[in-house]
């Protein structure tokens, strides 16, 4: 009967190892009502590394951060690869905000390859200076103020926001009389950072377009920072480290990617090593004490069998 009973308890134990195993995705988090998941994280070591240190929950408000300061996210579109921001000294059609207090938007040199405002997001540029670099332009190229996506200051200026600085469109008027115009549009691409102190512009409005919708003038535009991200390469690592039940994520230097699966974390996919040498399998408190319950359990009816 001893036997017997070690079968038993062995089938148990053999049953419990493979659901310490099961591992679940604790990086996908929320903050609000937003989804966080690859390839970002709220938590270190969790998502693509082009992407860490750059989401924080505060009172369940998400908080975007980069170089060029803090924004609200006000969505992520997982489809379409966006996220959309929102920055509160930014002008809109109804309220100019000056005094150069906007944050522009910028990233560090070494996350340009991961993020950078869509194609169809127009900046304009507000009371800027006669020596902005704007119009003495920038290297070795003329940069015009243009309309982005059928946006752009002409519609801009209309606008109740002007009115109420007591702006009057009379042809060519402007803050500088004949000098450059009160508000120049161009893409983000054209000069890879909107930092008003650098541009010396006293403001800064931002739209995007929501294709395929078409809003007729610029009280309908969809106001905000829309920014465009994509992960380098085709992240094969990250597809296969899924596949196989692992949550992508980086090591402790901040740079190479690791598949975290349960109890150890492996450097291609959670089916391509076993258990490390070295280390124990781990169990829950309900699965220790469910073990051992049946081993009382079994131990004492092969007592009983025994005795009779």
């Amino acid at each position: 009967m001893g036997s017997a009973v070690f079968a038993v308890w062995f089938l148990w134990a053999a049953y419990l190892i493979p659901l310490s195993w099961c591992h679940t995705n604790t990086c996908r988090s929320y903050c609000g009502n937003i989804t966080i998941d690859y390839p970002f994280a709220l938590q270190y070591g969790c998502g693509h590394p082009g992407f860490r240190d750059l989401l924080f929950c505060m009172n369940e408000v998400l908080m975007f951060h980069v170089s060029s300061g803090s924004y609200r996210v006000l969505e992520i579109d997982y489809a379409y690869q966006a996220l959309t921001l929102h920055e509160p000294h930014m002008s809109t059609c109804h309220n100019l905000v000056l005094g150069s207090r906007g944050n522009g938007f910028s990233v560090e040199p070494w996350r340009a390859p991961y993020m950078n405002p869509a194609a169809d997001n127009v900046f304009m540029l507000i009371a800027c200076s006669p020596r902005s670099p704007l119009f003495q332009g920038f290297p070795g190229k003329h940069l015009p103020c243009r309309n982005v996506s059928g946006m752009g200051c002409e519609e801009y200026l209309s606008c109740p926001a002007w009115e109420m600085m007591g702006h009057k469109r009379l042809g060519s008027a402007s803050f500088f009389g004949s000098g450059p115009p009160e508000c120049c549009a161009v893409p983000y691409q054209a000069i890879r950072e909107i930092n008003l102190t650098k541009l010396q512009c006293e403001g800064y409005s931002s739209a995007y377009s929501v294709a395929p919708l078409k809003v007729d003038g610029p009280g309908g535009w969809s106001y905000g920072i829309r920014v465009r991200y994509s992960v380098q390469g085709n992240d094969e690592f990250c597809g296969a480290c899924e596949a196989t039940g692992g949550t992508c994520g980086y090591g402790s230097d901040g740079i190479r990617q690791v598949c975290m699966c349960g109890d150890f974390n492996s450097t291609s996919n959670c089916d391509s090593v076993g258990l490390p040498s070295g280390a124990r399998p781990t169990y829950t408190q309900d699965q220790v004490l469910a073990g051992l319950l049946t081993y009382v359990v079994l131990w004492m009816t092969s007592n009983q069998i025994s005795k009779v």
